[in-house]
């Protein structure tokens, strides 16, 4: 289904929330609220309702989670992928206001959540994260960008079961190679490393960006 479902196809917990939810800042800061799923007990890949039932997300389940809320505002339900040298992506909801580009997500690193609407591409928008992108093994080398309604009749808003359907588009969809040099890289690779020795239970938020972060 390519347009917004009918507000009666939501249990009235869900619609209260997405009334409530009606900018792609007040989505971020409750996303941020909820608790990071660790897929403890195997992996998942929830829909919008699994999600509000079971009080957790994980970067994709709270990129879905915002397309299904920020589609009822007149938001197209646009996903980036953003592929990592370690094949440990993630995934976020991207919008644009005024012509620029911003971004809703949800990681277990604070550098990894959403933009404000600053970026005039999407390529400058990637690259506000490729600083805090750089852990023990993450580099960005490139995103593609999709729409869930790509996915034609697949229930990506109420499936009670596991989406692996999603997983498999984003793996599929072509991405652009993002290049960047090693002496950037390096440069972040080495500061993340001694943080984490001094602070290994902490996310570093000591990026220059981080004023166009939305939390």
């Amino acid at each position: 289904m390519n347009a917004p479902p009918a507000p009666e196809t939501f249990a009235p917990k869900e619609w209260k929330l997405i009334q409530r939810l009606n900018t792609p800042a007040k989505v971020q800061r409750w996303l941020t609220s909820l608790p990071y799923n660790w897929e403890r007990k195997g992996g998942t890949m929830r829909s919008f309702r699994e999600v509000l039932k079971r009080n957790e997300a994980h970067c994709l389940e709270a990129a879905v989670a915002a397309a299904v809320i920020l589609e009822q505002h007149g938001y197209p339900p646009l996903l980036l992928d953003l592929e990592s040298i370690d094949l440990l992506d993630h995934v976020i909801f991207v919008f644009r206001q005024r012509g620029r580009w911003g971004s809703i997500g949800r990681s277990r690193d604070i550098g990894l959540h959403g933009r404000k609407p600053l970026f005039r591409s999407l390529r400058q928008l990637v690259w506000s994260y490729f600083d805090p992108y750089i852990d023990m093994t993450g580099r960005i080398k490139g995103f593609g960008l999709t729409s869930l309604y790509d996915l034609g009749s697949y229930d990506w808003r109420f499936n009670r079961k596991n989406m692996h359907k999603i997983e498999d588009h984003l793996r599929a969809i072509p991405h652009r190679k993002l290049l960047s040099s090693d002496r950037r890289y390096d440069y972040w690779d080495e500061r993340y490393q001694k943080y984490k020795k001094r602070f290994p239970d902490r996310s570093p938020s000591y990026y220059d960006s981080r004023s166009q972060w939305m939390r």
